[in-house]
């Protein structure tokens, strides 16, 4: 019976791991730019000195789905949408580069140009700061050019560029505060092949309704483990009573 209730209880676990990421995903269906994580779970033989008794349920490392989300209009200056492939470099917390496709952007009281979560938007020579000004606009390659306070209409001057890369998808990884970030932890170079539209903001790639769909079809799946261990306890209490009687 030992084989029978762990094969279960392995199941109920990665069941309750699936769960998580889905709950994770929902929660994040209203956020700009945000990429929905995948589970990925395999059966690993269990190897014994003669041959293989059993199979355990064992889970990949945390995929990431980087299809593209849908566009919204905002038409805010400080709002930009990437087109197509491509990420935003931000200052992580731990001082570290991150980057995001999330584009809604605000100067803060100091005039460092951050994103929604306060992450800190970086340019070529590090993060960006924002001169006062009286008008502000953002280039499709990410320049950010400013009418200066009191000066004339035609007078623009030209403050920075952000930092816009393309590194390969693969090479990518969520960290555990929901920051992407390269695999090897390095910097990525600026792609001058990517482009971006002002006025607008990109999605989540989460299908609400798909995610909802996938709750419901993990809970019946973890509900079938348990009853499943259930009665694999029954019946190892059944063959202890029937040796009992002897």
């Amino acid at each position: 019976m030992d084989r029978f209730l762990y094969l279960a209880m392995s199941g109920a676990k990665e069941n309750l791991y699936a769960q998580a990421i889905n709950n994770h995903n929902l929660a994040n269906a209203n956020t700009h730019g945000f990429r929905q994580a995948l589970g990925d779970a395999y059966t690993v033989p269990v190897r014994g000195p003669v041959y293989d008794s059993r199979d355990y349920v064992q889970v990949r490392n945390e995929a990431i789905d980087f299809s593209f989300g849908a566009e919204q209009s905002t038409g805010r200056d400080l709002d930009i949408a990437i087109q197509g492939e491509g990420f935003i470099a931000v200052q992580a917390p731990d001082g570290g580069e991150a980057y995001t496709r999330s584009g809604n952007l605000h100067v803060d009281v100091l005039g460092v140009l951050r994103t929604e979560r306060g992450l800190v938007v970086l340019g070529g020579g590090g993060p960006i700061t924002v001169p006062p000004n009286e008008n502000l606009l953002i280039g499709t390659d990410g320049t950010i050019t400013i009418r200066p306070g009191g000066s004339g209409a035609n007078t623009l001057t030209t403050i920075e560029r952000i930092r816009l890369v393309n590194p390969d998808v693969k090479t990518l990884v969520r960290t555990e505060n929901g920051l992407i970030r390269a695999g090897d932890g390095q910097a990525q170079p600026a792609d001058a092949n990517v482009r971006v539209v002002t006025g607008m903001l990109e999605t989540s790639n989460v299908n609400t309704v798909a995610a909802l769909t996938q709750m419901i079809e993990l809970s019946r799946h973890f509900e079938m483990q348990i009853k499943m261990m259930e009665s694999a306890n029954n019946v190892e209490q059944t063959h202890n009573r029937l040796l009992g009687i002897g």
